[in-house]
């Protein structure tokens, strides 16, 4: 059958046709809070290059948890920046590091709100890198021992998800291991299984403070040419006991999304990356666009392709445009 006998236009006649037929919808349950945790009380720094984010005291991020909690948001993933760094980021482990504080203040007053951490070691080295430097590289096998570390710290902090982002060969393995062997058989691992070496990451890095000192990530992080090895690291991490996979820049990797989705039952995560959001609030503030709907296209585009969780710093404020 073609035109005129088909006709598609009848059912975007009006606003309800439109809302009966649509087949990707987005909701507050879709949607990740990101929030940066720095020492101190009442601070609330913002990030230049990121219009509406800021660093936060663990008081000042408490308040953030819970406006997205009233909105509907059922996550948050922290991230921390410490007062001390070190070669080896030595208080991503400490028991009164900055994450594990923010966590533990986080599920007592809000227990029903997931607390996601982010596992990585950029945040917390002198060098910027994501892990033990050797000979001018990342060291992974020794990077695994810390990682394990930090991950059994967050553990016993009450976080309830971790996120490995570091992008280690075998990372999921030895977290997991880890967890097991301290009895944390049940904590899920959201693992960061395809994660792009991006351009797209510079604001991230002033919020983050986590830029690197010399050279770049691109020998642990993947090359944006790359689908197959896409494929090959979530086979992995499938295979070590991961819980969730992520793809990390979203909007260029919309392929990689749909790709997981095909091929895996595990549930999808994408980052919505600090860069993504940058562009369109720099467009918004000039006029260039509208900033609400550009928002929402963004973030069903996402979940279009299939993701079933986005990251994203806009979470808290759209929970709030949507239908609960």
């Amino acid at each position: 059958m073609q035109f005129p006998l088909v006709r598609m236009r009848r059912l975007r006649r009006t606003e309800t046709l439109r809302r009966m037929v649509r087949e990707t919808r987005l909701s507050p349950d879709n949607l990740i809070q990101p929030l940066f945790v720095v020492p101190g009380k009442n601070v609330r720094k913002p990030v230049g290059s990121m219009p509406g984010v800021a660093q936060l005291s663990v008081d000042q991020a408490l308040v953030e948890a819970e406006k997205a909690q009233n909105a509907g948001v059922p996550s948050v993933i922290l991230f921390g920046i410490p007062d001390q760094k070190d070669a080896h980021g030595s208080s991503a482990w400490n028991s009164e590091g900055i994450v594990q504080q923010a966590a533990r203040a986080i599920k007592e007053r809000l227990p029903e709100l997931v607390v996601i951490a982010d596992v990585c070691f950029c945040e917390y080295t002198d060098h910027g890198h994501c892990g033990v430097i050797e000979h001018g590289d990342v060291e992974n096998d020794a990077t695994l021992a810390n990682l394990a570390k930090q991950s059994v710290s967050l553990a016993q902090a009450g976080c309830d998800i971790l996120a490995p982002s570091g992008m280690m060969d075998g990372m999921v393995r030895s977290i997991r291991g880890a967890l097991d062997n301290s009895g944390f058989t049940d904590l899920p691992i959201m693992s960061y299984s395809v994660k792009y070496a991006s351009a797209y990451y510079g604001p991230f890095r002033d919020a983050a403070e986590s830029a690197p000192q010399f050279g770049d990530r691109r020998t642990y992080q993947m090359d944006p040419g790359n689908r197959h090895e896409a494929l090959r690291e979530a086979a992995l991490d499938v295979a070590e006991g991961a819980d969730f996979l992520m793809v990390k820049p979203a909007l260029a990797y919309l392929d990689l999304i749909r790709d997981l989705r095909e091929r895996y039952d595990h549930p999808i995560a994408a980052y919505n990356v600090s860069g993504e959001m940058s562009m369109i609030e720099l467009a918004a503030k000039h006029g260039y666009v509208d900033r609400k709907r550009i928002i929402l296209e963004t973030l069903l585009s996402i979940r279009r392709a299939g993701a079933d969780l986005i990251l994203t710093y806009w979470a808290t404020e759209v929970a709030g445009w949507l239908e609960k």
